[in-house]
């Protein structure tokens, strides 16, 4: 039974009330990676009284990760994440019901391991799960809160809501995905414990908000937030008509997503040389994708300026030119608008400026 004492100075909000903590204590939310995103989402969605808890990760806890998941602590060393996870969130409400899956997500056992659950959250760090995710949801009508980092910026999106008769997934935003080793990991990369904190802070908030009937949810969005500069931008996107995906169980488990995951051949421009050269052919173009508010401007270069959200509109301003660079702030933006523009420009030359315009006096 819902405690109202326990939740009052969330039902006390204005427009959440009473009714919204009872859908909240009849919902069931599924949370694939207990990592640093999966941590802060799995704290805020227990203590705000979501009744069934689904937790999904087959690691260890490890010392590197106490930093920034602060939902352990080293007696939870060399434990299966799961578990030690379980064991602090209960004492955390023991109200909350928690079900653990000490596995990997395949696409053998995706379907069976969503389907009990009303949200889906993707806390992961690899191409591969995310996209199997993505496509599970995408076949059983399962809204799906993602989010990612990257060094000092994050991501995060709600996928497969109906909203304005249409319909978006990951795979719209991202039809293409990279290679394995072209996008480093935590590990790899870096990551301050602010910036999982914040994004995971937001999925769950994106997930509170569906579960309570919100209309300002992140449909068809993606918010990008930079924690040096706490840069904020809220892209839009559609539907991608051209995208490959399974449309049943049957095709999720012989899809072949190794090499789904390690398809493309991304060139990039890592010398303002190299794009000066580049641009000198009478059929290249440089793209600035950044919004137009950014500093600084490109004053010395040719270039055409199409936002990022806005690319997918506006694809046919390309169809001319058989050489196309992208650019944006630091190189992230510019690789998503690659990776876009490859399912439709398959026979151009397409690549991004990597230093970003950032790097450019201009």
């Amino acid at each position: 039974m819902m405690d109202a004492n326990r939740y009052n100075r969330q039902i006390i909000l204005p427009d959440f009330g009473i009714s919204a903590q009872k859908k909240l204590s009849e919902s069931s939310v599924l949370v694939v990676g207990a990592g640093g995103l999966g941590c802060p989402v799995l704290q805020v969605l227990v203590a705000a009284g979501i009744q069934h808890i689904g937790i999904v990760d087959f690691d260890m806890v490890e010392l590197h990760n106490l930093h920034r998941q602060f939902l352990f602590n080293e007696s939870d060393v060399g434990k299966p994440k799961v578990l030690a996870a379980e064991k602090h969130l209960q004492k955390m409400n023991s109200d909350t019901e928690i079900r653990t899956f000490h596995q990997k997500i395949t696409p053998e056992n995706v379907l069976s391991v969503i389907q009990d659950y009303n949200v889906v959250v993707d806390c992961t760090d690899n191409f591969s799960t995310r996209y199997i995710i993505n496509d599970a949801c995408f076949i059983l009508e399962k809204p799906l809160v993602y989010g990612s980092i990257f060094r000092y910026e994050g991501q995060v999106a709600v996928f497969n809501v109906v909203k304005d008769e249409m319909i978006t997934s990951y795979r719209d935003l991202f039809p293409v995905p990279p290679k394995p080793d072209e996008i480093p990991n935590c590990n790899e990369a870096g990551v301050l414990p602010t910036l999982s904190s914040i994004i995971g802070t937001i999925q769950a908030n994106e997930v509170i908000k569906l579960l309570t009937g919100s209309d300002d949810v992140l449909v068809h969005k993606l918010l990008v937030f930079n924690s040096k500069d706490y840069q904020t931008m809220i892209i839009g996107f559609e539907e991608n008509i051209n995208k490959v995906y399974p449309e049943n169980q049957k095709e999720l488990e012989t899809f072949d997503y190794g090499n789904s995951c390690s398809i493309g051949d991304y060139n990039e421009i890592s010398s303002y040389d190299e794009l000066e050269v580049f641009l000198q052919n009478n059929d290249s173009v440089l793209i600035d994708v950044r919004e137009a508010h950014e500093l600084p401007r490109l004053t010395s270069l040719k270039h055409m300026e199409i936002p990022l959200g806005n690319l997918n509109q506006h694809l046919e301003l390309l169809e001319n030119y058989n050489s196309i660079c992208f650019i944006c702030a630091s190189g992230i933006r510019s690789k998503k608008a690659l990776e876009i523009t490859q399912s439709y420009f398959p026979e151009k030359q397409l690549t991004h400026y990597s230093p970003g315009a950032k790097s450019i006096l201009l």
